[in-house]
This record gives structure tokens, sequence and C-alpha cells, in this order.
């Protein structure tokens, strides 16, 4: 018979897979730390939004609390490389033993498939001239597309942003899809492009490339670890994985006793349950969660898990928004209680808590709690303190438990 899982043991699974489920240590030195979240959390997708720390950063925060983010530049971006850039769920950073399980994907993009249309029909339309480009960054890589600039080869400079790149842009951003080129580090947020032999570790690139059908099956091993318990639609959306490409795998991984489905109430789907998924009774974690934090940036996840509707309101025209352009939901024991939109106004030294929410569940000690995850935040931004404004149900207690906390007591890591 099919197991039935009650919905607070489903979060406790799921949170515990995530990395939720150990406390935080008192000081993080070196990358077993790194590595101990990565074997959580398989990947960690890269976005360009500022406004109080580049995504990327955020869900080591989440789980560590104040570490060092020089610790995940040099990770993925120094020549001691633990992690290598490509699309996997979005634009993301991803062990090195994980690039030959995308290698299906890179040859797809190379033949025109699973990439942006308009990318497509310019590596069909342009490929003489990104095999220029190409040769261009044999000759002269490590380098970016606005390096270019001013060459009259290099065609058109281009407006800027995503729907403006140069010709030399896309060319790169092609050969990037097709696994030509990678990412050797950035320059501020500027991608410098080279080839993968100049970038990633002999022993990777040797590595045989796997059959589709083996890589498809591996990374939904990757993806039930890193869940606990999943629908098939989860797990698919880990790695952008097509419903063709999952649909024969999940039975074979069944039949090998890695994923027994499972049946949660209220959920309209079968879960999957990995094997190995630790049951925890109870789940004491405290975070600040960035809007790409693997728990939460598949929205209808969200809501199954923790009855917690969820929608990022950057693109939203400001007299539109619910409750805020960049807001952070905020994880107290196994229950997402609270929203806050921040900013880390460097200006002025602090975090500013520009709204605050409470969810209906809420217990009484949530302002207390956010208040204190807020500080941890502010110092770890290097930031001197947290300013709360009066908006949203949830600030006046917030602003009064903020002023308990008093002064910080300096930054909390490297800033």
């Amino acid at each position: 018979m099919t197991e039935t899982i009650a919905l607070p043991a489903a979060r406790r699974i799921a949170l515990a897979a995530q990395g939720f489920g150990q406390p935080r240590p008192d000081a993080v030195l070196d990358r077993r730390h790194l590595k101990r979240v990565l074997g959580h959390v398989g990947l960690i997708q890269i976005d360009s939004v500022s406004v109080v720390a580049r995504a990327h950063y955020m869900p080591l925060f989440s789980r560590l609390g104040a570490y060092p983010r020089p610790l995940l530049d040099d990770a993925a971006w120094s020549r001691r490389k633990l992690l290598f850039e490509y699309w996997a769920h979005e634009a993301s950073l991803l062990p090195l033993e994980t690039q030959p399980l995308m290698r299906w994907r890179m040859a797809r993009a190379e033949a025109g498939h699973g990439i942006y249309g308009g990318l497509a029909r310019f590596g069909a339309e342009r490929r003489g001239f990104i095999d220029t480009v190409l040769a261009a960054v044999r000759d002269r890589g490590p380098i970016a597309a606005s390096d270019f600039e001013g060459e009259t080869w290099a065609g058109d400079k281009g407006a800027g942003g995503w729907w403006g790149w140069s010709e030399c842009k896309r060319a790169l951003e092609w050969l990037f899809w097709a696994g030509l080129v990678t990412t050797a580090t950035r320059r501020g947020f500027e991608r410098l492009y080279d080839l993968p032999e100049r970038v990633l570790p002999a022993a990777v690139l040797a590595t045989p490339t796997p059959p589709e059908a083996d890589a498809h099956r591996a990374l939904l091993s990757i993806a039930a670890r890193a869940l606990g318990i999943a629908t098939a639609s989860d797990l698919r959306d880990y790695f952008r994985l097509s419903p063709d490409d999952v649909k024969p795998r999940l039975p074979e991984l069944v039949e090998a006793g890695e994923l027994v489905p499972v049946t949660v109430p209220g959920w309209t789907q079968t879960a999957y349950l990995h094997t190995e998924a630790r049951r925890p009774r109870r789940i004491a974690a405290r975070a600040l969660l960035s809007p790409f934090d693997p728990l939460v940036w598949e929205r209808g996840r969200a809501e199954r898990l923790f009855g917690f509707h969820y929608r990022i309101e950057i693109y939203t025209p400001a007299e539109k928004r619910v409750h805020g352009y960049y807001v952070l939901p905020f994880l107290l024991g196994d229950r997402l209680v609270a929203r806050v939109d921040l900013k880390a106004d460097k200006a002025t030294g602090q975090l500013r808590v520009l709204a605050a929410f409470a969810e209906p569940h809420a217990p009484a000690d949530t302002a207390t709690e956010l208040a204190a995850e807020l500080a941890t935040m502010a110092g770890w931004l290097g930031l001197e303190g947290v300013a709360v404004a009066a908006k949203g149900d949830l600030a006046p207690a917030l602003a009064a438990a903020v002023a308990a906390t008093g002064p910080l007591s300096g930054p909390a890591a490297a800033r």
C-alpha cells in the first residue's frame, strides 16, 4: 500500500533535505561548509538583482549564517574552482562533477534545441560570425563581451540589457549554451568567457559523457535528494527538464528503489520520497530566504508545502505591488511565518525594512526572531543597523523588537 505522509511531516522532510535540519556552524572557516550546503541543494541560482545581496550569495547565508562571501567567489570564479556556471535551473552555479551531466543540454543547444528562440535563430543564421568570436576567445580569453566594443568586425553594439545584446554578446551566449565556452571569472557581475579546457579541471573534461537517459536519471536523483519529497513536476523543474525527458525516468528510479511513491493529503499529484530522506520530528530553523532560493523558487510547491502564496513583484508597477519590490520569506521552525521587503542602503549604512507582513499562523515571537535574523543579515552585509518603515501589519512589532535588540556589535563577516 502507498504510504501517506502528513503535510507537517512532508514540510520537515523538505526542510531537512534543503539543509535546514541542522544548526548553523559557530564559524565558517573553509570550504567544508560550502560543500555541505551544495550537498543539500545541488545548485545555486545566479541572479543580478542586488537590492539586498546578489541572489547566489543568499542560500549559503540562509543555511550557514554570516559566512565570508569571498568563500563563494573563490569556489566559483578563481583558479581553485569547485563550481562552474551553466543553464540548469536558470543561470546557475553547479558542482564541477555535474558538468558531464549537462552535456546533453549543450549538444541540444548547439543543434538549436532547448534554447531561447531568438538565440537559436542567431546560431543558425550567423554561425560564421560565431566561429569568428570563438576564435577571438581562443586567442584573447578570458574576455568579456564589452571588450569587443569598437572593433569594426564585431557588429552592432546593442542597447544593453537582455533584449539589447550586442552581436558579440549573442554569439558568446550561444557558445556558452553550447558548452563551447564557459565562465572563467567575473568582472563585477560581467562574465569573462574562455575555453572550457582552460577553465575546467582536466579530470572533469576527461569524464565520459553519459547517455541522455543516464544523465536525466542522475539529475532527477540530485533533485530528489535536494527536495526530499516532491511531485514529478517539482523534480522536473529543479533542472528544467522537459516532461518527455522525465516521464520514462521516474519509473526507473522507483524500480531501482531510489524513489518511493507516497501520498500527501491535499496534493493532487503523486509524491515521490527519496529513500534516504531524513524524517525529523522537529525543525528549529530561522532564515530569511531569497526569492531564488531552491526552497521557494517553485511557487506552487511553496504553496503546497507551506500554504504560502508568493510572487516576486520586481516587474509589477509600484502602485500594484501587494508586499513590495524585493520581498524575502521568513522561515521560523518549519513554517514560513512572515515576509519582508528589504533594501541594503549602503549610503545610510542601514538594512531598511520597507514593509513587513505576518502570515495568519505566525507565532507570537515572530517579530523578535525576525529582528534577530535581520541583525545577523545587517552584520553580514557590513551595515550598521536595521531601520523599519511603518508599512505592513508586522511593522510596529518588528520596529519595537529591532529597538530592543540594540545596536549591532559589528560586521559578522567580510563585506
